[in-house]
């Protein structure tokens, strides 16, 4: 999976159409090119890909090519945003992207799919454990697995304390009153 690929999707999504200039002041101005190692380069190749293989977005040619979610982007972009949440991964990319995008979410859905994460996080903490008490190693490769169960619990107690939030009602998400969560809304955001 590649963040990229969700982040473009996803401000694609966010503004109904947009240009890849606009797509790219958004993702740098969040920070993607550190948290997710986004340049100009990768925005425009993934237009390009999106656009091409599988139809996920069509272009338009106005004063400047403008980018449109396809109905098969729609699912992509739904597709990756789930996995972003469900799938905890040792690189903090698409969980960034995820983050980034999660008013696209409802909230009954965050909340589920960060379970699901949890409920995975708990499985490599104790594949960790397990790992450590069985190894037949050196010695000095048990940090390795002692990396492993401490990066699964820093993660645990992150899901936890995001899952509190969104079941105490922080963040407008899908379908709630103010969310940018609708394809499209974007524009509500940022126009006086």
């Amino acid at each position: 999976m590649s963040a990229t690929r969700l982040l473009v999707l996803g401000v694609v999504r966010g503004y109904g159409r947009a240009h890849g200039y606009l797509i790219g002041n958004d993702l740098l101005a969040w920070g993607a090119d550190q948290w997710a190692n986004v340049k100009w380069g990768s925005i425009y190749h993934a237009l390009k890909q999106l656009t091409k293989s599988g139809s996920l977005i069509e272009d338009f040619l106005a004063t400047r090519t403008e980018y449109e979610l396809t109905e098969r982007g729609e699912l992509e972009f739904q597709k990756l945003l789930r996995n972003a949440f469900r799938r905890p991964e040792h690189r903090p990319d698409m969980l960034g992207a995820g983050l980034a995008l999660l008013p696209a979410l409802t909230r009954q859905d965050a909340i589920a799919l960060l379970r699901e994460r949890l409920a995975a996080l708990e499985a490599q903490r104790d594949d960790a454990e397990v790992q450590l008490r069985k190894s037949q190693g050196p010695q000095h490769v048990w940090e390795l697995y002692t990396l492993w169960g401490h990066s699964a619990d820093s993660g645990i107690e992150w899901t936890q304390g995001l899952l509190t939030r969104l079941e105490e009602g922080k963040y407008a998400m899908a379908g709630e009153p103010g969310s940018p969560g609708k394809p499209g809304s974007w524009h509500e955001l940022i126009e006086p």
